[in-house]
């Protein structure tokens, strides 16, 4: 049997499409039945409603080419609030987005099953296949340390969303003792300190990520870059242990543009991890460090994650 053979398909046998919506661009690809990637494309994102579907029909078009008739489903991972049954989306804030039921709209243009994920999530999915294989088991999470900070968490290679889809939403725990102002209306929230964004905030460069040049800098002996990396990575050990003691997960994976830092993050997190494991017999028993990974950040991770995360069609 050919992939032209459409007749004779199941929807194990045929293409997925994967789109991941960024608040700059727009990446897509397409997965052959054996999880290869075989074509990608990236495009520029649009702000509104009428914009995001025209650029989702377009992406998933020209991904797939010649081969959009053997595509059973598309995923797509956005930020925002997501309702995954109804792939209804609510505050896109880069993207001028209020509500917009993106799957439904998109899905009837397209004449394939759409199914939409927060991007976290998608971007988990990706991740717990890309580092824990293709049949990832157990718990796998995700931390997310991008403009905000938020954790994926998959079960068997399914995201799990809990009640009202809010499950991984650490980065508004308010109890980091700096009590930095939160957009979200409490003080004190993680990510106000150890997200992408507000590493940048606290350390700003020019012309250069934020977190490389602190590490390097706080190496070197600056004592303003000692104070503000101690700050950070507090925060940063403070997420890994709330999803560790809350998930006990198998892995967790480092990702989102702060992981682009590399193995100098690790270093970091596992130095001040240490320092906690010097007075708590409970923690270094836990061996954290054995499980933190970083995502493979050279490979479409959300996209991909959001093709594999669509359910068969």
């Amino acid at each position: 049997m050919t992939v032209h053979d459409t007749a004779q398909q199941t929807p194990a046998d045929r293409f997925r499409v994967g789109i991941d919506i960024g608040g700059t661009k727009i990446e897509a690809v397409l997965v052959d039945p054996q999880d290869n990637v075989r074509n990608d494309v990236r495009i520029p994102a649009r702000r509104g409603n009428a914009q995001v579907i025209d650029d989702v029909v377009s992406i998933t078009h020209e991904v797939a080419g010649d081969l959009f008739d053997q595509v059973a489903t598309v995923g797509i991972g956005i930020p925002g609030q997501v309702n995954p049954e109804t792939g209804r989306v609510d505050n896109v804030v880069n993207l001028d987005i209020d509500t917009l039921e993106l799957g439904a709209e998109a899905g009837k243009r397209l004449g394939i099953p759409v199914h939409v994920e927060n991007d976290v999530n998608a971007a988990a999915v990706g991740a717990a296949r890309m580092v824990g294989g293709s049949h990832p088991e157990g718990t796998i999470v995700f931390l997310n340390f991008g403009t905000g900070l938020a954790a994926g968490i998959v079960v068997d290679g399914v995201v799990q969303h809990g009640f009202s889809g809010a499950a991984g939403e650490i980065g508004h725990i308010p109890i980091d003792p700096n009590r930095f102002p939160c957009p979200c209306g409490q003080s004190g929230c993680l990510e106000t300190v150890c997200s992408g964004a507000s590493v940048g905030r606290h350390w700003p460069v020019e012309g250069k990520p934020p977190m490389p040049d602190l590490i390097e800098c706080a190496r070197r002996g600056e004592p303003d870059a000692q104070r503000i990396l101690v700050m950070v990575t507090h925060a940063i050990v403070d997420a890994v242990q709330i999803v560790a003691q809350s998930y006990d997960p198998r892995m967790i994976i480092f990702g989102g543009g702060m992981a682009k830092t590399g193995q100098p993050l690790i270093d970091v997190t596992l130095d001040e991890l240490r320092v906690r494991e010097r007075t708590c017999p409970f923690l270094t028993g836990l061996h954290l460090g054995e499980r933190i990974k970083l995502a493979q950040l050279d490979q479409p991770v959300g996209a991909l994650g959001a093709a594999w995360a669509a359910p068969e069609a």
